[in-house]
C-alpha cells in the first residue's frame, strides 16, 4: 500500500518577514514550526498540509505575505510520509516542565505524569501550539504568575490553536473558558484536546473571526484574555480588546518578537491598557497588560 503523503513547505526569511510568512502557512497548514538560525539571523518556517489541498488559498496567502514584506523568498516543497512526519514530530516533542505548575506531554508519552503538576496532554500530530514554542511557554508562565493574585471569572482564549492555554486556565482556575480560532480545524482540535484533558465541560472552542463575532462579544467583559497570535493583528485589535476587557482585567499577549514588543505595547497603551509584566524568552516577548 502506498503511504499517505503530506505536502511539506519550507521558507527561509529574515526576522522582519517572519510574521507575514508564518501567518500565510498557518492559514492552510496542519502544523507550522519555525527555527532561528542565529549565525545567519534567518528564520526557517516549515508547514505541512494535506497533499493537493488548499492550493489556491496557499498561493493567495503567500502573495499577501510577499506584498506585506516586500520580499520574494524561495518556497521549497517536498512530500513526506505521514508516519515519518509524525515520528519526527513526536521525537521533537518530549515532556516539558513549564514553570512550577505545568507539564506538557504528547499522547505518545507512556510514562507516569510528573507528580505535583497540572498535566496538559496534546496530540503532537495535531497540535498547533504545543508548549515547545517560546510564546506558548511564556503564556503558561504568565498564567502561573497571574493566578497567584488574580482570579478571573470570564476567560477568553483568542486564537486558541491547540487549545493549550484554554485547557491550562480551566485546570488551574476551575473556570469556564471560551476559546476561538479563525480556523475551523483549530477549533475542532481544541475541543478534542479539551475532551482528552477532561475539561470538555469547561472549555468550549468555536470558529470565530475575533471581536467581530457576536459569540465572543456578547459574553464580554472578560477578566482574562489570551491572545497568542501575531503582532500585526494584536495592534489592529487593541481598542477592541480594551473595550471588551473588564476593569482590573488582564490580557496576556504573545506571538510577537522582542523587536515588535514596543510597537504592540504602544498600540495598547493608546487604548488605555498598562503594562503589568513582561517575559522575554529568546527572541520572543510575552506581555501581561491590565485595564485600570
Amino acid at each position: 500500500m502506498t503511504p499517505e503523503l503530506l505536502d511539506c513547505i519550507t521558507i527561509r526569511v529574515p526576522p522582519e518577514a517572519l510574521e507575514p510568512f508564518e501567518a500565510a502557512l498557518s492559514s492552510v497548514c496542519r502544523a507550522v514550526s519555525f527555527y532561528h538560525d542565529e549565525d545567519a539571523d534567518l528564520w526557517d518556517i516549515q508547514g505541512v498540509k494535506e497533499r493537493g489541498e488548499y492550493e489556491e488559498d496557499l498561493a493567495s496567502a503567500l502573495l499577501v505575505a510577499r506584498i506585506v514584506s516586500g520580499l520574494e523568498p524561495e518556497v521549497s516543497r517536498t512530500l513526506v510520509p505521514v508516519a515519518g512526519w509524525l515520528a519526527r514530530t513526536q521525537m521533537a516533542f518530549p515532556e516539558q516542565l513549564i514553570g512550577n505548575r505545568f507539564v506538557v506531554r504528547g499522547t505518545h508519552i507512556t510514562a507516569l505524569p510528573s507528580p505535583g503538576r497540572i498535566t496538559l496532554t496534546l496530540d503532537a500530530g495535531l497540535a498547533f501550539g504545543t508548549g515547545e514554542h517560546n510564546s506558548t511557554r511564556g503564556c503558561l508562565l504568565a498564567l502561573e504568575r497571574l493566578a497567584k493574585f488574580h482570579h478571573p471569572r470570564r476567560i477568553l482564549d483568542l486564537g486558541t490553536g491547540s487549545g493549550i492555554l484554554a485547557i491550562a486556565a480551566a485546570k488551574l482556575m476551575g473556570r469556564q473558558v471560551l476559546a476561538s480560532d479563525i480556523d475551523f480545524r483549530a477549533a475542532r482540535v481544541a475541543n478534542a484536546n479539551a475532551k482528552l484533558n477532561g475539561v470538555a465541560a469547561q472549555v468550549r472552542a468555536i470558529r470565530a473571526d475575533g471581536w467581530v463575532d457576536k459569540q465572543i462579544t456578547r459574553q464580554a467583559p472578560y477578566d482574562l484574555v489570551f491572545a497568542n497570535i501575531l503582532a500585526r493583528p494584536l495592534c489592529a485589535m487593541a481598542h477592541e480588546l480594551a473595550a471588551h476587557l473588564a476593569p482590573n482585567g488582564r490580557a496576556i499577549l504573545a506571538g510577537l518578537l522582542n523587536t515588535q514588543a514596543n510597537w504592540v505595547l504602544s498600540a495598547h497603551r493608546r487604548a488605555g491598557l498598562v503594562l503589568e509584566h513582561r517575559i522575554i524568552d529568546g527572541a520572543w516577548s510575552i506581555l501581561t497588560l491590565k485595564k485600570p
